[in-house]
């Protein structure tokens, strides 16, 4: 599986997030959302953190612990 926290290069919330993702134990990979305009145009990404999973966008906002442990525990 192939996660993708799709950021800003001044978002604030980049921190949290690593903590989020460590504490439920997903690895991750950080992309910025300005070296991919790509994903921009074809997901509509207006704002930051965006999440997306084996190529797929499942998070527009950034989630909580309790969205991370749903999505990735059950």
């Amino acid at each position: 599986m192939k996660v993708q926290l799709l950021v800003t290069h001044t978002d604030f919330c980049i921190h949290n997030l690593e903590c989020e993702f460590q504490s439920v134990g997903v690895d991750y990979h950080i992309d910025y959302i300005e070296d991919h305009p790509e994903l921009v145009s074809a997901n509509n990404i207006r704002h930051s953190p965006n999440i997306f999973v084996d190529g797929k966008l499942v998070f527009r906002h950034q989630p909580t612990t309790f969205e991370l442990q749903d999505y990735f525990c059950n």
